[in-house]
């Protein structure tokens, strides 16, 4: 079965490869996150990830499937969100960069992922976890709809990507 790690330096190779070949396939294919090959995600912001201890990967026999970060900063303007819920910010967790290996696609990974982060999230005493998707990134909408995250609406979250004016925002509320 699946294992989650905390990602180390002697991970970060690894993780440089199986994001690379991620944004390959994506290319080759629809690139819903509109990643950029050798930007991101890349070296500099996997290794800023390890250091500060928030870059995780789903493993099985010692293989990535997954990776992705899971911290309490949600890197824009979130206060934006039609949240259900007022959260300050550090009340909440925030999924980023989550990744499947695309041979491995419709295996559960990312499920499996997106349970960990909400049982993390609950035995860390967070209210709630946010993040946010690329419009029209479908099969993720999908996912975390299915997993029962509720829409906060499409914002502009002041990242300054002129190609992604806007990202489609949800939560899942820890009870």
């Amino acid at each position: 079965m699946y294992a989650i790690i905390k990602c180390s330096d002697l991970d970060i190779d690894r993780l440089v490869d199986f994001y690379n070949d991620a944004v390959k396939y994506l290319d080759e294919h629809i690139n819903y996150p509109k990643w950029k090959y050798g930007l991101y995600p890349a070296r500099e912001s996997i290794s800023t990830a390890v250091a500060a201890g928030t870059q995780y990967a789903c493993l099985e026999n010692g293989e990535i499937l997954g990776a992705f970060v899971l911290n309490d900063d949600p890197q824009g303007a979130y206060e934006k969100g039609e949240w259900s819920v007022s959260l300050d910010p550090g009340e909440f967790l925030v999924v980023h960069t989550l990744a499947t290996a695309p041979k491995d696609y419709g295996k559960g990974v990312a499920k499996f992922i997106i349970e960990y982060c909400i049982q993390t999230a609950r035995d860390e005493g967070y209210k709630a976890i946010r993040l946010d998707i690329v419009p029209g990134n479908i099969p993720a909408q999908k996912l975390y709809e299915r997993l029962g995250f509720k829409c906060a609406g499409e914002k502009d979250l002041l990242r300054d990507f002129d190609d992604i004016p806007s990202f489609i925002l949800y939560e899942y509320n820890i009870n």
